[in-house]
């Protein structure tokens, strides 16, 4: 047992019961009597855990109790080195997928905090920093100051004022936006929201925004059918509803990857007998899923239905026309 499970052991007997013995503590620690007296002292100085002997129960007592029934506000107490290692790995994820440095500020201290718990009890975080690579593609800047009150007007439900650039028409328009979800998807940013210009739901980019300002009006609230109707039904993010049902057929080679991809969760697969297979998704708008399907290049057919066939057909003629 390290040092952090053993705080965490001797946190959790402080508040299940009145007091704890030296002898309970030796027991459950299975450590020397001055290990425990190392540690002891260390949670009270350093960490502030508020207990002390208390003569009349014989044992160590809290002397303060929690405002919250099952913890003290004492960060990084109650892990193991385990679990440390487990949060430094998902922030250091955090960190090399945010190279813009939008969460870094908030993220640091914390991981300074863990990695100083870590140091303290048996070994280092540097090891796992130094071997977690993670390399986006297409990462497109975002104005961390927009992040931020974007998820400030998600959080506190209120309405946004932004000037959103269209990449389609080359324009810039003022609407107010009714924040829903707030997206991560293919390594950028992206936010659900009711738009009360076009009154409906919009996906929009966060690197497309020109300006963001935070209303005191609170946001519309939309109910989760809805929301998954419109977000979650069909293929990719700009999809919008349900309309039609693509059936897509893999070569036995490309079949080894995609039959491990997960393209929708409503997708049907069917691994074929002469090895290849068969995939159907549905989707909304196609433009998307046209591009994911040129992506797999001669290893993929669309089957159904004809009109998306044909318009990958036709997106293949105008390829071969430009080379």
């Amino acid at each position: 047992m390290d040092r952090t499970e053993r705080f965490y052991k001797i946190q959790t007997m402080l508040m299940a019961q009145p007091s704890v013995t030296m002898r309970q503590m030796l027991e459950t620690l299975e450590v020397s009597r001055a290990t425990l007296n190392r540690d002891l002292a260390y949670m009270r100085d350093r960490l502030g855990i508020p207990f002390a002997w208390n003569s009349s129960l014989r044992g160590y007592a809290l002397t303060q109790q929690p405002s919250n029934a099952r913890t003290f506000e004492l960060p990084g107490v109650w892990f193991s080195e385990q679990e440390i290692h487990s949060v430094l790995t998902m922030l250091e994820m955090i960190s090399k997928l945010e190279p813009g440095g939008l969460l870094a500020p908030h993220i640091l201290p914390f991981k300074s905090r863990l990695e100083g718990l870590l140091d303290e009890g048996t070994g280092s975080a540097k090891e796992a920093s130094a071997r977690i690579r993670i390399i986006p593609m297409g990462q497109r800047k975002v104005v961390s100051e927009y992040f931020q009150i974007l998820a400030q007007a998600l959080i506190n439900r209120k309405r946004l004022l932004i000037k959103y650039y269209s990449r389609q028409e080359g324009t810039v328009s003022e609407r107010t936006v009714s924040p829903q979800h707030l997206v991560y998807y293919r390594d950028n940013w992206y936010f659900d929201a009711y738009c009360h210009l076009r009154e409906g739901l919009r996906s929009f980019a966060v690197d497309a925004l020109r300006s963001v300002d935070l209303l005191e009006e609170a946001a519309q609230e939309i109910d989760a059918a809805t929301l998954r109707e419109v977000f979650e039904s069909s293929y990719g993010i700009f999809n919008g509803k349900q309309r039609q049902v693509a059936t897509l057929k893999f070569t036995p080679f490309r079949a080894q990857w995609v039959a491990n991809e997960i393209w929708h969760p409503d997708q049907v697969s069917t691994m074929l007998p002469d090895g290849s297979y068969q995939l159907e998704v549905p989707y909304g708008e196609d433009w998307e899923l046209i591009q994911d399907i040129l992506r797999q290049g001669s290893d993929v057919e669309v089957i159904a239905p004809p009109t998306l066939r044909d318009k990958v057909r036709d997106m293949i003629e105008r390829m071969r026309e430009r080379y």
